[in-house]
């Protein structure tokens, strides 16, 4: 990032929220399985397995970064944590309490704490309504009162995000798409939430606007104490933005570690493939039969990379690799990486 960090506005840093438990999320054996029907009946005849036994934490004003091809099950596990759709099993811990079976009656008073910010910005945005209205939606819902205070609470937000508090009264076709994710910004912003999930937010930007929205998200956080779950297969993004990164394929993480021990010291094969394909400016060389749209595929207790690993023998199709600890916070889900730590 060679662009100057954006400074939104010149009022006093807010103060990091108090820190209530050790991490803000905490998320632990979640799956979610996909039916895949055929026939004239609808048989259920397999299961994509979208999310498979996936294990992560986010502390308070952190960023975690999740990445992985399209397809992998990012977007599936984001949709978990925002309650939906439901999971199949495991367990989702919001500031120290469990959320995965909660009645949306219960719910409700959360979804102002757990925001997301999507990847289209236009689409995200009602074109019928203005940026006040927009924005003000989220206060409404709130409670805050209408007239003068929402209004103030808009043009706060709007100042925040780097955009002018007068243009409040304008249509997103008005915008740039820059300008429209940072409205997309300020909406997320405007209940206070504590964890922000940016779903590819600045996959549809120009290169030269996505560095000036990932700056913007670094001061937010630094401002509000706000912890994201960041998604995206950009690794130079990921590096530059995010404390910790998790690595996902198929529906598994393979490998989870500090940003710069990742980078530094990748251990699992698709790790490799991935860091390779970003210096490279290609996709992994993965096999056909890996992809994460197909149905599961061999034997359902080896390795799900098998298919696409040169290194694999054996054990690695009859047997699911477990957590491997190869570092201070560095695990990897490999046999071979297992075996080589063991030696």
């Amino acid at each position: 990032m060679t662009e100057a960090a954006h400074q939104p506005d010149g009022k006093k840093p807010m103060p990091a929220r108090r820190r209530e438990s050790p991490s803000i999320l905490s998320v632990k054996g979640l799956k979610k399985y996909f039916p895949v029907r055929r026939g004239f009946f609808m048989r259920v005849v397999d299961h994509v397995r979208a999310v498979d036994d996936v294990d992560f934490d986010i502390a308070h004003g952190e960023t975690l970064g999740l990445v992985g091809e399209s397809g992998c099950g990012k977007t599936t596990i984001a949709r978990l944590i925002l309650r939906l759709m439901t999971q199949d099993a495991g367990s989702i811990r919001f500031d120290g309490r469990e959320i995965g079976h909660l009645s949306e009656h219960r719910m409700r008073p959360l979804r102002r704490r757990i925001q997301i910010v999507f990847q289209d910005p236009y689409s995200s945005l009602n074109p019928r309504m203005t940026v006040a209205q927009s924005v003000g939606e989220g206060l409404r819902i709130a409670g805050l009162p209408s007239g003068a205070p929402r209004r103030r609470r808009v043009e706060e937000l709007m100042e925040m995000v780097g955009l002018p508090p007068a243009s409040a009264d304008r249509y997103p076709h008005e915008f740039s798409g820059g300008q429209r994710q940072r409205i997309g910004i300020a909406r997320a912003l405007s209940v206070d939430p504590s964890l922000v999930i940016c779903d590819e937010p600045i996959s549809a930007l120009d290169v030269s606007i996505q560095a000036q929205i990932i700056n913007l998200l670094k001061d937010l956080q630094d401002r509000l104490g706000l912890s994201y779950l960041f998604i995206s297969h950009d690794l130079n993004v990921v590096s530059y933005l995010c404390s910790h990164v998790a690595v996902m394929y198929r529906g598994h993480i393979v490998e989870s570690a500090p940003a710069d021990t990742l980078f530094d010291n990748p251990c699992h094969p698709y790790t490799r493939k991935l860091l390779g394909a970003a210096v490279g400016g290609r996709l992994p060389d993965t096999d056909a039969d890996a992809s994460p749209d197909r149905p599961s595929q061999g034997h359902p207790d080896g390795c799900p990379f098998l298919p696409s690993c040169r290194s694999a023998d054996g054990a690695c199709a009859e047997t699911a690799p477990e957590w491997v600890s190869v570092g201070p916070g560095h695990r990897v889900r490999c046999l071979m990486s297992g075996r080589a730590q063991h030696q």
